[in-house]
């Protein structure tokens, strides 16, 4: 029990890391919120992608020890994700101000669709737990597969937000090439076993 409450606490570590030294830099005026709203969206994007790779990879690679360690903490990285956008979304409403400023480019398309990301990432952050999954049977998965728009909206807001494809591309190409993956394997294989995908 210690040994695995020691590995449960490393791993929330690591994941909390990134975000020391953009507190850190916040609470001593080193920076800004403007300057965070790139890398703590990036992050949260990134743990986001990480927790959806996992399924496909599993299926790609189904032996691989790795990658059975990763499934087992696949929730987490789920949690960690809406983490940062939820530190993404305040440093936004901090930077702006106000509820007017925010309210003129609310309509914007890529405003709306963060803003709506974020708003199916709260119930699916909520009901990562094993409770919630007991509780809620079938209808946890049905739930959690609204990641899939979660994920597609991020995408959107990315790319509008900094009027460049590129980066965005090169976050989200791998995944939606196993994703590609795992629909093909789904549907046209003669032994398919995949399940569906959950940010748990």
């Amino acid at each position: 029990m210690e040994k695995r409450f020691l590995s449960t606490s490393i791993f929330w570590a690591v994941l909390a890391l990134p975000a020391v030294p953009m507190l850190f830099g916040l609470a001593s005026g080193a920076t800004n919120a403007e300057r965070l709203l790139h890398p703590t969206g990036e992050f949260a994007a990134r743990f986001m992608i990480i927790a959806m790779m996992i399924t496909p990879l599993r299926m790609l690679f189904p032996k691989t020890g790795w990658l059975l360690w990763f499934a087992r903490r696949r929730r987490w990285l789920g949690v960690a994700a809406f983490g940062y956008a939820a530190l993404h979304t305040g440093l936004y409403v901090i930077d702006m101000g106000a509820l007017g400023p925010i309210l003129d480019e609310f309509f914007a398309l890529g405003i709306w669709t963060g803003w709506a990301a974020f708003a199916i990432f709260i119930p699916l952050a909520a009901t990562s737990n094993d409770t919630s999954q007991r509780w809620m049977l079938a209808r946890w998965k049905q739930l959690q597969r609204f990641v899939y728009p979660a994920a597609v909206l991020t995408l959107v807001h990315w790319v509008f937000v900094h009027n460049n494809l590129g980066p965005a591309l090169v976050h989200f190409a791998p995944l939606a090439a196993l994703e590609t993956y795992r629909l093909w394997k789904h549907h046209f294989s003669n032994n398919p076993e995949s399940t569906p995908l959950t940010i748990n």
